[in-house]
């Protein structure tokens, strides 16, 4: 979250991004309000304590009517403190609920735009393939070569969800295991986290409140299905204070993530856009200094994915009004897919700065006797395996209908070259 004071300090400006975001300036009318209101009656809060503690002074060298009369103005005045601290509890609560809802602050090197349209290509990667016969999409390769099954997990499920069947299923677990290893490999500690997390955990990297309504609630547990294995994973150091030793520190998690795509049913073919998918994702806890520097390492590492895949591929520098909530500055990773004849999302890489660690507490201390700070936060995908596996299946077609398998995923395969 931001810090009140920035908000307080320039409004304009924060009026002026939250429109850059495409997001209406409600919000901060809203904690203006609130916070005018909070600060006179702190005000007021302040001066009656000052009244009482020299009135107590005072007080202790009267006697008779004069005394009584004293002790009961101050009477009056503790409980006018008294009904003071409860208005301030009560709009503290308010101004933290508000403040919740202000999305991040973009770097200077975001551009300015308010679609998918304004965001720059910065890099392409690999060469298109030529092929020399009719494509086919992933919904027909999977459906002719039996290892994607669409109406078994409608059946099973509803509309958005799938299921993987011999050769589609190995692929899929050869993928994750391929990433996770070369992610080791970069640096990144493995990690195998819960798939629930809690209210605190989606409120600390900043799905709640804004994008509660796409997640999935157990309402009895209090208990949200996790979105991306960034919730967990951040969270595993809410309300820690690390010391500067510690940093940078490099996770690696595969989690199964959900989510309801709320308003996107139109998208719902195949696989491209569903409600559960694997995903392997990378997060950074770094010093603030060099949290940018952090991020190009982290696209560099997601992009290694793909490299290894040999898919074509593009990575986007988005502009502010196609960032997610919480993010500084993200970078999208787009794999190329010939038979649906189109570019797709497999990896969005972001640089929170310390938004997420403002909302989970997490800090470290510079040195032994400074007061702590909080870390910055990011996180990408390496890579989200739906669309990883839409982009392998087309572009590994042939024209016999088979899958041609990526040398590098073969040796989790038992050395397996081809899905016939």
């Amino acid at each position: 979250m931001l810090d009140a004071n920035v908000i307080r300090g320039d409004p304009e400006a924060i009026r002026n991004m939250l429109r850059s975001r495409n997001y209406g300036d409600e919000v901060l009318d809203r904690f203006l309000e609130i916070d005018a209101s909070w600060r006179v009656k702190v005000e007021e809060g302040n001066r009656l304590r000052k009244m009482r503690n020299e009135a107590s002074l005072r007080i202790s060298k009267l006697s008779g009517a004069e005394k009584t009369e004293a002790v009961m103005e101050m009477k009056v005045v503790s409980s006018r403190i008294s009904e003071l601290d409860a208005i301030i509890a009560e709009l503290e609560e308010q101004k933290n609920e508000s403040i919740l809802l202000f999305p991040n602050i973009p770097h200077i090197s975001v551009p300015i735009g308010d679609s998918y349209e304004k965001n720059i290509v910065v890099s392409e990667n690999g060469k298109e393939r030529k092929f020399d016969f009719p494509l086919k999409d992933h919904i027909a390769l999977g459906e002719d070569l039996d290892i994607i099954d669409f109406q078994r997990g409608v059946k099973i499920a509803g509309s958005g969800f799938f299921v993987l069947k011999g050769d589609g299923a190995r692929m899929e677990r050869a993928l994750i295991n391929y990433m996770l290893d070369l992610h080791h490999g970069q640096g990144y500690t493995e990690i195998f986290p819960p798939v629930m997390v809690n209210r605190a955990a989606v409120i600390g990297t900043g799905q709640y409140p804004k994008m509660k309504d796409d997640m999935y609630w157990c309402e009895r547990d209090d208990l949200w299905l996790n979105p991306t294995a960034e919730v967990p994973v951040t969270n595993m150091l809410q309300d820690d204070i690390l010391a500067k030793g510690d940093l940078p520190i490099y996770y690696t998690a595969y989690l199964p993530s959900f989510r309801r795509e709320a308003g996107r049913h139109a998208e719902m073919k195949g696989m491209i856009r569903v409600h559960e998918f694997n995903k392997v994702e990378l997060v950074k806890f770094v010093l603030p200094d060099g949290s940018y520097q952090e991020l190009e390492s982290l696209v560099n590492d997601a992009q290694d994915v793909l490299r290894g895949l040999e898919l074509p591929f593009r990575t986007l520098l988005l502009c502010t009004g196609d960032m997610g909530f919480a993010s500084a500055k993200t970078y999208d990773l787009e794999a190329y897919a010939p038979g649906t004849g189109s570019w797709l999302e497999v990896s969005s890489c972001s640089c929170f700065t310390d938004f997420q660690a403002r909302r989970a507490r997490i800090k470290y201390r510079p040195e032994q006797h400074l007061k702590s700070e909080f870390v910055h936060t990011l996180n990408g995908s390496g890579l989200a395996l739906p669309r990883t596996m839409v982009s392998i299946m087309e572009n590994y077609q042939d024209r016999a209908g088979h899958i041609r398998i990526p040398d590098v995923l073969r040796p989790y395969m038992q050395g397996q070259e081809i899905i016939e």
